[in-house]
């Protein structure tokens, strides 16, 4: 049975002012900062055998904070980014619904295989996403592997344990910097914890929304 213990990145600039980021990257805040410090703290004396990460930075600086206090290395694998959001990146959701009000609608109507102009459907970050983690829990029978990725990519590893359906309204959190297990065992995934925050009590996290 392999472990996947998958964590969300810190809190970014760009969270703390709403704008969507998807491809594009803001910055860690002072409170993401600490937050994957709080992370990295958790994580100093657990025997896990690799640290892999998104390639976008908020990923990468969360997995770079934990890494230099396990002391493992860090592998990047774009395969693990957030949803590319195409036209949207950059903006507020306000300043979508004005100057892309049809788009915004198919947006936030749920439908799996909506593609943003310029970017991408949840159907195709969900089977990257998947791919992706299925080949790093066959790379590592039997081990523990530490992954830090995006909201989206925790959707998808959350629906696909639980076999929710990608149109099915989200009714569970993504917390930043939160600590997620899954289980994978001859192909068969099971989920062991769920948007864990207990390292975080004493300066909080939001929900991905």
């Amino acid at each position: 049975m392999t472990e996947l213990v998958v964590l969300r990145h810190g809190e970014t600039l760009w969270n703390v002012a709403g704008r969507q980021q998807g491809h594009l990257d803001s910055e860690l805040s002072p409170r993401g900062r600490s937050q994957a410090q709080l992370v990295a703290q958790r994580l100093a004396d657990a025997d896990f055998h690799a640290l892999y990460t998104s390639d976008l930075g908020r990923a990468r600086s969360t997995a770079e904070i934990v890494g230099q206090r396990t002391g493992h290395p860090v592998t990047p694998d774009p395969r693990l980014r957030e949803r590319n959001l195409g036209i949207f990146q950059g903006l507020t959701v306000t300043e979508v619904q004005e100057r892309y009000p049809e788009d915004y609608l198919r947006f936030v109507s749920g439908d799996p295989d909506y593609v943003i102009p310029e970017g991408e459907s949840i159907a195709q970050r969900h089977a990257r996403t998947v791919e992706v983690a299925q080949k790093l829990a066959a790379r590592h029978p039997g081990q523990r592997v530490v992954i830090v990725s995006h909201g989206g990519p925790l959707s998808s590893l959350f629906r696909h344990t639980l076999g929710i359906d990608l149109a099915a309204p989200r009714r569970f959190s993504l917390f930043n910097a939160s600590l997620n297990t899954f289980f994978v065992e001859d192909g068969v995934w099971s989920l062991g914890m769920w948007g864990d925050v207990s390292h975080l009590q004493s300066i909080g996290s939001d929900d991905d929304r």
